[in-house]
């Protein structure tokens, strides 16, 4: 019985690296559904539709089985996952850089985070989600480099007068499905140095990124 819900427990943490599979398995059923929304005057552009579709999917697909393995006590139940930054108290605290009188906030599309007894946020990692690199990823990046020169001392931050101080300082993720093949091309590689960690939903052996999977044990050791 322990070795069956200690396969169960693997099983469903492996599914992380399996998401591209399942997006691209689905494919041909929802450009059906658009078609007929589209002749039907429901939408105009099935291209952008699908984008958004494919989009909205990774982030469910991910808030889905990270609580299938919470539930299966693979994650800590202390840590909790959400695409509503509205939902998460003082999240916009610790994710608002001020750059002369200007705010600048990251791309997010999942918080997980953990909380203190009076519910504010405590510890936290933004993780963005881009079905390909051609999508804005550079966006996130750039606001970690941000966060970079704003949380410590340099001459660059007194320059533009910019102004972070969080009591914590987020971890900044990034994770992508990479459809159209972009994590080879050397500068998207580079990208990936400015991230805490970044992950892709495929089953991968390369040095410069993660499969997927390896989310479970990252937020345990770091939240």
């Amino acid at each position: 019985m322990f070795k069956v819900k200690k396969i169960k427990r693997k099983a469903i943490e492996e599914v992380f690296n399996h998401i591209y599979e399942i997006l691209v398995e689905v494919k041909d059923e929802v450009e059906k559904i658009l078609e007929e929304r589209k002749n039907k005057k429901i939408i105009k552009d099935i291209r952008q539709a699908m984008k958004s579709i494919a989009g909205n999917t990774f982030s469910n697909a991910i808030i889905y089985i990270f609580l299938q393995n919470k539930i299966l006590r693979n994650i800590k139940p202390n840590i909790f996952i959400t695409s509503k930054k509205s939902q998460v108290k003082n999240f916009d605290k610790i994710s608002t850089i001020n750059v002369d009188g200007q705010t600048q906030k990251p791309d997010v599309d999942l918080i997980i985070y953990t909380k203190k007894e009076n519910n504010e946020i405590n510890k936290c990692i933004i993780l963005s989600l881009k079905t390909s690199l051609r999508e804005r990823a550079g966006q996130t990046y750039k606001w970690k480099l941000l966060m970079e020169i704003a949380s410590s001392e340099n001459s660059i931050k007194n320059k533009y007068n910019i102004f972070y101080n969080p009591e914590k300082i987020p971890l900044v993720c990034f994770a992508t499905v990479n459809f159209y093949n972009e994590i080879n091309n050397p500068q998207h590689r580079g990208m990936f140095k400015f991230f805490d960690k970044s992950f892709i939903a495929k089953p991968t052996k390369k040095e410069f990124i993660s499969p997927l999977s390896d989310i479970v044990c990252f937020v345990n050791e770091v939240l």
